[in-house]
């Protein structure tokens, strides 16, 4: 008899949320991840008693009741709304695309003259492809003129767009972007769900509340010693790279990464929002991030007298770098669904998450998810 129910291969929120449901049947449950940390990307820092998202801001948001309830069983979750703010040339633009930003952008009041802006830049990228005698969207920057018109895939789209992805609009893809909400409200919150925050105390909270009685291992490369952690239990849940776990046998999937450059600061309050996109191609960075204002509201910030930033650069990946968002083009897909009829095949081996199902995820899908696993119906009940 082995001495483990499940292995579980990596600690992030997929791993985790599984092993707490796993020991909630009885089951025995060794997760292992091979950084030096739990908690995978969601894992906070704490820097000058200021949580810092190591790996990324990550906002919590969802509409269901349940995953909202239940991740809140665990941390008390506070009020933080992700309102982006936009630089374009010192110029400032609240996001999601709302009236706010049209009235900076144009000085207009209503929805009404929103509108026909939009709609006239919109008719006249319609013109434009008429006149080079196309019907349809050839690049991405065709695409998002379609959808916005000029000015705001100009100030808002273009630069930023073009440093994600190391390349120009034009020689990119239409159907990276399918569609561009624009609110005709003076509403900044981002997310249209009935739920968001951040736990307060940070996400450790969440990772040691799924994890408690659970055994882990940190700083343990599940290829490094695979027979011997395939030996120590009956059923493995994988969450690492699915190319990796078949030896790469069909080629490599691509991802596109970022890269932090974290800096302490001598004041308590930098930018005054948790997260400022930089729009402009000649910025290195995509968007700077003051963790403090995760947590942190009203006189609480200047309760700390530092502040931690972090610089978020886009980054083309490179096998030594960390894999973030799959690059889900046709090519990347016709490779991932070998592997995939791979996986189906395994009698004992589960596959869950971003880089094991190579597909992006936000946080509470990833839980909803798992508690919706055949496997734990009993939980449910």
């Amino acid at each position: 008899m082995k001495k483990y129910d499940y292995l579980i291969v990596g600690a992030g929120l997929y791993g985790c949320t599984f092993a707490y449901f796993a020991q909630q049947q009885g089951k025995r449950c060794l997760v292992i991840d091979k950084r030096p940390q739990l908690g995978g990307n969601v894992y906070c820092e704490n820097i000058e008693g200021i949580n810092v998202h190591k790996y990324g801001a990550h906002i919590f948001h969802t509409s269901n009741k349940k995953v909202w309830d239940f991740v809140n069983s665990f941390v008390e979750f506070n009020r933080y709304t992700n309102s982006p703010i936009a630089n374009y040339q010192g110029k400032l633009y609240n996001l999601p695309f709302n009236m706010n930003t049209f009235h900076e952008m144009w000085g207009i009041n209503t929805p009404e003259e929103a509108l026909n802006i939009i709609d006239e830049q919109k008719q006249q990228a319609v013109e434009k492809m008429k006149a080079d005698g196309v019907t349809e969207p050839r690049n991405l920057e065709e695409q998002a003129q379609l959808l916005v018109g000029r000015d705001i895939y100009e100030k808002l789209i273009k630069g930023y767009t073009e440093k994600q992805w190391g390349r120009k609009c034009t020689e990119l893809p239409a159907f990276i972007i399918k569609r561009l909400p624009i609110r005709l409200t003076y509403d900044n919150n981002y997310f249209n769900d009935k739920y968001q925050g951040i736990p307060i105390g940070g996400y450790n909270k969440l990772i040691d509340g799924l994890l408690e009685g659970i055994d882990t291992q940190v700083n343990a490369d599940f290829f490094e010693n695979r027979e011997n952690w395939e030996a120590q239990a009956d059923k493995i849940l994988f969450t690492g790279r699915i190319d990796e776990f078949y030896d790469f046998r069909f080629g490599k999937l691509n991802y596109r990464t970022v890269r932090f450059e974290h800096q302490t600061l001598d004041t308590p309050n930098h930018q005054g929002n948790a997260v400022i996109n930089y729009t402009e191609r000649d910025v290195p960075y995509t968007r700077i991030i003051e963790h403090k204002h995760f947590e942190m509201f009203g006189q609480t910030v200047y309760d700390l007298p530092k502040t931690v930033i972090s610089k978020e650069y886009s980054t083309e990946w490179k096998d030594d770098m960390e894999p973030y968002y799959p690059i889900n083009d046709q090519a990347n897909t016709a490779v991932y669904l070998q592997y995939e009829t791979l996986a189906k095949q395994e009698a004992n081996v589960m596959f869950g998450g971003r880089l094991a199902e190579y597909k992006y995820y936000d946080m509470a899908p990833i839980v909803e998810k798992v508690m919706n696993l055949p496997l734990f119906a009993s939980e449910r009940e």
